[in-house]
């Protein structure tokens, strides 16, 4: 049973359990217990599964050590202490791994100073990293706390000598839960769980994460199914200093240089004000662009010469994204640490709980896109228990102002967006399932039973299940013939492993996340450049895009290389940075066609300007600057046409001269408008034979097309009963769908990213899934790894639970759908409408375009009011 603790223990019951060694060192750094503690740690004394959830940094990782550090230091003193694991913490990072054994070793230490003696408590870290000659140490005396990753956990399970120090674990910590739960890694790890709970029956399980909901979905993800859990929520434990900001007064009539300009002024003013301040910009591009501008505009600022030695360029702001070389990534933490930079510029990659010293400013350049993600940010400011979280949202134009300022109210109020968590990942499953198999032979029925108490698979049916096993077994001599050879064999109800070399397999090819490299980009055989995977699962034949300032056309794509032909003078299709956006999520979607919603009805009673502004003065935590701004642009949205709003999508019919646009303007995310956007194109093709160009973002999508095409017959087509059948038709035979399938088929062991000392580059793997993908398409359309993919793309990619939700809606009278026809498209479709200009036109441009736009709507929406009876 999942419930919520409620009342915390008092500190006199946390002082009776706690070894006098331990209190001596607790009182010699803290004053009294945190909330966490007080609420946590008489439960891990106690054995009781609990999932922690609090602010970063507020001490949920002393809590989830608390107790366990105390057993080991009683256990030490009374000479009981065992060669054993009693611990196997698990963190997403490498990097973080490395510093809890730091901030493990320190106080371990200082405790053998109180107790005048070695305790002998070994902590030892297994990762990638791990040199053989450690993995021995470890082989002949088990840390007794085991510091890993998801990887090294099912590689040290499957492992023949290890697994034995496996057999009594009596807790297992699972660090930045959240950073897990939503992918496939987690997956992955949550079957690792199982396995390991099968070796060791009485272990306790431990969730530690930030910011996090339905917090009850992610205790399930913790313990999996028939398992008590104990809730802790401690969200109000830390002041919270968080605003939204504009660099100019006027986000409309300013120019581009000016709006540039006044924002990397106001990101100088705001670093200078603070000790250390911590930037992200949601792109490594973004990234590597505000670190070059800031060094260039205020060089005296940002880079200094060095006293030691003398002549030294000492820099005291740097870059930290995925994209740079591990060894730049820890010299910038290691600057941050000692307090050598001003700033540090970041993509997402410091999202996490990493020790980065002290950081009192936190900025985001545009929205997060998600709340959560928001106060993970924000939580890198103010670090420690009582200080207060310091954060800044900069925006830049009129969309983001309304996004940010509608998420800055979910965020103080703690609207947290639902994660997603991954379910029936048959791909994950053939991987794990290999791994059992190569324990000892074991029952089919023994292993299905284990395999749905995991969360993920909790609702796996028994016929997918068996399908995997069919599929690990050999049993499909189509795939034998593309060398594609059974890993285990399944004989009188059991499985067990097959040849000597799957152990091997197995060890090599361990994990989920994918290998991905640049796709080049030709014209016959001549090089264009290189475009990233993520943006090529975006296109479609005869989708248009730039690269090198060129517009060309995609025809398709062969393995690592995208084939295209010369689009001179054509508009592009799909913006190049679309790849590396993050998607608004679905909630905060909601939230926003909800605020839209409550300033139409005000809009609709003729409230005055005073009353709206006023209204949205209490609803948004916003100056009157941004206030006004958000009244001026919905009330030009709804004076021109109507408001968009979470219980309406409208519809906008607009011509640009040569080509007609159908604009669906839908509060719902991106990964919800994907979806609907391809079902309707594919509608159109299917029932009306013509082609039509689609484009999307996080409000909205359009479908334009030439000739005569009607859009809205086909979006009618659309039943909310049938729209998963319709879109597995849709991406049959798209790129998105040959993409993910090499991502399923290396994780399923389908195709060896490693094997016999070689490996196989992502070229060759895409050229081996693509062969493949043909031939399990022959074998059967309902082929495990297939529907895999398929779901994977819906599912994950994409949202076509919350698509679903939204045709229901649609069919059920509970959302309306109004039509309307503009010769200008409206103020909400401008940066929409833009995307087909937006490589064209240079960035100025770019800006002068929104201006223009914005001009012709004041002047519509003039005529409109002097025709009006009482203007």
């Amino acid at each position: 049973m999942i419930t919520y603790k409620t009342v915390p223990n008092k500190p006199d019951e946390l002082v009776t359990i706690l070894n006098p060694t331990i209190l001596r060192w607790f009182y010699s750094r803290f004053r009294e217990f945190s909330l966490p503690q007080l609420y946590g740690v008489y439960e891990i004394h106690c054995r009781k599964n609990i999932i922690i959830s609090a602010p970063t940094g507020a001490t949920k990782t002393l809590t989830g050590f608390l107790s366990i550090i105390n057993e080991l230091v009683d256990s030490a003193q009374k000479n009981i202490l065992q060669d054993k694991v009693y611990c196997v913490y698990i963190s997403p990072l490498k990097a973080l791994s490395n510093d809890i054994e730091k901030n493990l070793l320190g106080p371990l230490k200082e405790m053998e100073a109180l107790h005048k003696s070695p305790l002998g408590i070994r902590i030892g870290v297994r990762t990638g990293d791990t040199t053989a000659s450690e993995k021995q140490k470890m082989l002949r005396h088990p840390p007794h706390i085991l510091i890993t990753t998801p990887e090294s956990l099912a590689i040290m399970l499957t492992s023949i000598k290890f697994r034995d120090a496996l057999r009594a674990v009596d807790w297992c910590i699972i660090d930045e839960i959240h950073a897990l739960a939503d992918n496939k890694r987690g997956v992955h790890l949550s079957l690792s769980m199982e396995r390991l709970q099968a070796l060791s029956p009485a272990m306790c399980r431990i969730g530690l994460s930030a910011t996090v909901a339905p917090l009850e979905e992610v205790a399930k993800f913790l313990v999996g199914t028939e398992r008590d859990c104990q809730l802790v929520d401690v969200h109000f434990v830390k002041q919270l200093d968080l605003k939204v900001i504009s660099p100019v007064s006027d986000l409309v009539d300013t120019t581009f240089s000016q709006l540039n300009k006044a924002m990397y002024t106001l990101i100088d003013k705001l670093i200078h004000e603070h000790k250390t301040t911590l930037v992200f910009t949601n792109t490594r591009a973004g990234t590597e662009r505000v670190v070059h501008h800031l060094k260039t505009m205020y060089p005296h600022k940002y880079v200094e010469l060095g006293e030691e030695p003398p002549g030294t360029v000492k820099t005291l702001i740097g870059a930290h994204h995925g994209s740079l070389s591990k060894r730049h990534r820890l010299m910038i933490e290691e600057k941050l640490r000692r307090g050598e930079l001003k700033a540090c510029v970041s993509s997402t990659s410091l999202e996490l709980g990493l020790d980065i010293g002290y950081i009192d400013l936190v900025i985001c350049l545009g929205s997060p896109k998600s709340v959560a993600r928001f106060l993970q940010r924000a939580g890198r400011a103010g670090h420690k228990l009582h200080e207060t979280v310091k954060a800044r949202m900069i925006v830049l134009d009129r969309d983001d102002l309304l996004e940010c300022s509608v998420l800055l109210k979910s965020a103080i109020e703690r609207k947290i967006d639902r994660v997603h968590i991954p379910t029936n990942c048959l791909d994950v499953l053939a991987q794990q399932l290999v791994g059992i198999a190569l324990e000892d032979p074991v029952a089919v029925s023994d292993v299905y039973t284990m395999v749905r108490q995991s969360y993920c698979y909790h609702n796996l049916p028994y016929g997918q299940f068996m399908q995997v096993i069919e599929y690990l077994a050999g049993e499909f001599a189509d795939l034998e013939d593309r060398h594609v050879y059974a890993k285990i064999w399944h004989k009188d109800g059991k499985i067990g492993k097959r040849g000597k070399l799957t152990r091997v397999i197995f060890m090599t090819n361990i994990g989920t996340i994918p290998d991905e490299t640049g796709v080049v980009v030709k014209v016959g055989t001549e090089t264009i450049g290189v475009i990233d995977e993520q943006f090529l699962e975006r296109l479609k034949k005869g989708d248009i895009f730039v690269l090198g300032g060129e517009c060309y056309e995609f025809r398709h794509a062969k393995g690592m290389v995208a084939i295209v032909g010369a689009a001179v003078g054509r508009k592009p299709t799909v913006p190049s940075w679309v790849s590396e956006m993050l998607p608004l999520s679905f909630d905060l979607g909601l939230e926003i066609g909800k605020f839209c919603q409550y300033l139409e009805e005000r809009f609709t009673k003729e409230e005055s300007k005073k009353e709206i502004i006023s209204f949205i003065h209490q609803f948004l935590y916003v100056d009157d600057n941004t206030a006004e701004a958000i009244y001026s642009y919905v009330r030009e949205q709804h004076d021109y046409v109507s408001l968009p709003t979470a219980k309406r999508i409208l519809v906008e019919h607009y011509s640009d001269g040569e080509k007609k646009y159908t604009i669906f303007h839908a509060a719902y995310g991106r990964r919800v408008n994907d979806v609907l956007s391809r079902a309707i194109a594919f509608a159109i093709g299917r029932s009306q034979h013509k082609d039509v160009e689609v484009g999307i973002n996080d409000h909205g999508f359009y479908v334009s097309y030439d000739g005569s095409v009607n859009v809205m017959k086909a979006f009618e087509l659309l039943k909310a009963s049938e729209l998963r059948p319709l879109l597995e038709m849709a991406i049959d035979q798209s790129e998105v769908l040959r993409r993910r399938f090499r991502h399923c088929a290396c994780r399923s062991l389908m195709i060896l990213r490693n094997y016999m000392g070689h490996t196989k580059r992502v070229g060759r793997q895409q050229v081996s899934s693509m062969i493949l993908l043909n031939a399990v398409k022959r074998i059967s359309d309902k082929f495990c790894i297939l529907q895999e993919a398929k779901r994977e793309v819906l599912e994950d990619l994409m949202d076509i639970a919350n698509a679903t939700v939204v045709l229901q809606g649609i069919e059920d009278k509970k959302i309306a759908v109004k039509e309307v026809t503009t010769n200008v498209p409206s103020p909400f479709a401008h940066t929409l409408v833009l995307q087909g200009y937006s490589d064209v036109l240079r960035i100025e441009d770019r800006v002068e375009f929104l201006k223009r736009m914005h001009e012709l709507v004041m002047a519509k929406i003039g005529l409109k009011m002097k025709k009006m009876p009482n203007a």
